[in-house]
């Protein structure tokens, strides 16, 4: 539980510094003794030293201005190894230093320091990283991303290069562009991270009418846009894919949140 805990942190503070940090270099660092001063008093070394290597690897292998040259299987490989370490790996008796003094009390019954450093890491890797991920999956299906692009998607008969080509002029005067920009998919950055912890947190209260609600309203609210593209369906598309991928993320942190509460 506590491997799962600190890797799913670091990648998610990662992720948060190349987001909002402004010099992302004194974000790393400050991430960095976080981490070692969880790991300290927690009595949890080697699971802080796995998380800054995974970190590290997280930041190369899943570039945030550029699409992943792994695609999306860099999450997969972390999901796996977080599953793997709540399923496999037994909870521990002896939380350190902070054990003698940590009491933490829910409606659900009382938090451990491992549960705890899970909720937080998982809550975190929901914001920026799952972003990433979903982001990751529409480039690797080569789904039509409107925001990005600013017009419809390039046609059969387009070559790559016309498709780019078509975009730069777009993006260069011409106002129907812009225009096209604001009707299409926007807020994604912002609505996505809520989505997510919604998700995660109505899965935890076992709030299944709602939240099967709120994903239906989803996809009300966004049915007039999904329908202009209704001659290709590359809005369909792009909405199923990016939904299901930010879905799947967050009910799998329910999973690992729910399993270690009562495992």
């Amino acid at each position: 539980m506590i491997l799962a805990g600190f890797l799913l942190l670091a990648v998610g503070a990662v992720d948060l510094v190349r987001q909002f940090a402004a010099r992302r270099w004194i974000g790393y660092l400050v991430v960095a003794v976080l981490l070692l001063v969880l790991g300290s008093v927690g009595d949890a070394l080697l699971p802080m030293l796995a998380a800054l290597v995974v970190g590290c690897l997280w930041v190369w292998s899943m570039p945030d201005r550029r699409p992943s040259p792994a695609g999306f299987w860099p999450a997969v490989l972390l999901a796996i190894i977080s599953v793997g370490a709540v399923v496999m790996l037994p909870e521990r008796a002896d939380a350190g230093l902070i054990g003698e003094v940590w009491h933490l009390d829910s409606p659900l019954g009382p938090i451990s320091f491992d549960l705890a450093v899970l909720v937080v890491g998982a809550a975190a890797f929901l914001l920026e990283s799952g972003n990433l991920v979903v982001r990751a999956a529409l480039d690797g299906e080569h789904t039509w991303r409107p925001v990005e692009r600013g017009r419809l998607a390039p046609t059969e008969t387009e070559t790559e290069t016309d498709a780019e080509k078509a975009d730069d002029e777009a993006s260069a005067a011409e106002p129907t562009a812009a225009t096209d920009r604001r009707s299409a998919f926007q807020g994604g950055r912002l609505i996505g991270p809520l989505e997510r912890i919604l998700v995660l947190m109505l899965t935890l209260a076992a709030a299944y009418p709602l939240l099967a609600a709120m994903l239906a309203a989803k996809g009300i609210v966004r049915f007039p846009e999904i329908s202009r593209g209704r001659e290709t369906g590359a809005r369909a598309e792009y909405f199923l894919v990016g939904s299901l991928v930010s879905w799947v993320i967050a009910l799998g942190a329910a999973f690992l949140v729910w399993w270690s509460a009562n495992g």
